[in-house]
């Protein structure tokens, strides 16, 4: 992977996630009902030079039904990343504003999931990561692979501890 100058020295990316793909399915869905309202709305309308205005503002709110329906969220899942690096769990977010959040691997203390039927079927799931601090549980939803995300972050947060042990001991060491 390239460099990413937010990273720390030694610190090396291992997964990017972003939401799962079905996140995405009510927001096309709803586009196809607008498109759909709008052509039934085109046939409607009488074929006339007085109906040109209700044909401009017919397709004006279509337009601005699909930049809500669609592209907000098609944007809002493409902004949202979540990475996991050999130091800590990286969330960002946001469209026009960026949010981050930063977890040190060393300060969790659990990671679990939690998969319905639906999540089964598709691929995806719920991980719950536990950490000390003030924010305690923190849920991720509609995670691709949910099962194996879990499982490599609990390597990496078993890897952080070993690391940080051999640290200690060299620094205290004989």
């Amino acid at each position: 992977m390239g460099s990413d100058r937010s990273l720390a020295t030694g610190e090396e990316i291992v997964a990017i996630l972003h939401p799962h793909w079905k996140t995405l399915v009510r927001p096309i869905l709803l586009t196809f009902v607008v498109v759909a309202v709008l052509l039934i709305g085109e046939v409607l309308i009488p074929a006339s030079r007085a109906a040109d205005g209700e044909r401009l503002a017919l397709a004006v709110v279509a337009i601005v039904l699909l930049m809500w329906c669609l592209t907000i969220p098609l944007l809002r899942w493409r902004t949202t990343a979540y990475e996991l690096t050999t130091r800590r769990l990286r969330l960002r977010d946001g469209i026009i504003a960026r949010n981050g959040r930063d977890i040190p691997l060393s300060r969790i203390t659990d990671v679990s999931f939690r998969k319905g039927p639906l999540d089964r079927l598709l691929g995806s799931g719920t991980l719950v990561v536990e950490s000390a601090g003030e924010h305690g549980q923190l849920r991720l939803t509609e995670i691709p692979n949910a099962e194996r995300v879990q499982a490599t972050l609990f390597q990496l947060v078993e890897d952080e501890r070993a690391r940080a042990d051999r640290d200690d001991s060299h620094a205290t060491g004989p």
